[in-house]
């Protein structure tokens, strides 16, 4: 796993193998992280990564909100509540020099709670596949506020889903057995 695009492309991430099922870390493929940064940069709404504020959830590496700093976003905030996934997640922060500009919170994604500061420009959601944790944690950040207007949400599941209310559907493809879902917050 590495950076692909930006400011620190090419930096070699902590190794996770292919992935480690106890802990539910599946990393994005290098490919399908290409994919989705191309599809943001060229898409319709202009390049939202720019000094974004990104929340990761389900951050196990954190390598798509590290790709996401790497390309400009101003701060990105981790989610995850496993032990191996925050560890290697430090490791990466490290190796990136992104101490000053990253928060790592051990939190249930789908349980946020309200939020206390500004929304967030762009989410990155990689639940476990087949659980359905991706509609739970985007009511859970609809509830608590955690959305900034307008915001985009890239959704990676095993399937094609359905977003729930207040989510409008931009795009969506499937790279291997991976779906991409982009979504907006509806106005």
């Amino acid at each position: 796993m590495r950076i692909i695009g930006g400011t620190r492309r090419g930096l070699k991430l902590a190794e996770v193998g292919a992935g480690d099922a106890a802990a539910h870390l599946r990393p994005t493929s290098d490919r399908v992280r290409e994919a989705i940064f191309n599809l943001l940069m060229n898409g319709p709404h202009g390049n939202p990564v720019e000094g974004a504020r990104v929340l990761d959830l389900f951050a196990g590496t954190g390598a798509l909100g590290l790709e996401a700093l790497s390309r400009g976003a101003a701060r990105v905030a981790f989610v995850d509540d496993g032990t191996a996934a925050r560890a290697l997640l430090r490791q990466n922060i490290e190796k990136m020099q992104a101490m000053g500009v990253t928060d790592v919170w051990r939190r249930d994604a789908t349980r946020m709670g309200p939020n206390r500061g500004a929304g967030y420009n762009l989410v990155f959601l990689d639940p476990p596949y087949g659980k359905c944790l991706g509609e739970a944690a985007l009511s859970s950040l609809r509830d608590g506020a955690w959305l900034a207007p307008g915001a985009l949400v890239v959704w990676e599941e095993g399937h094609a889903p359905t977003p729930p209310g207040g989510f409008d559907a931009l795009d969506q493809r499937r790279y291997g057995d991976t779906w991409v879902t982009i979504l907006k917050v509806a106005a």
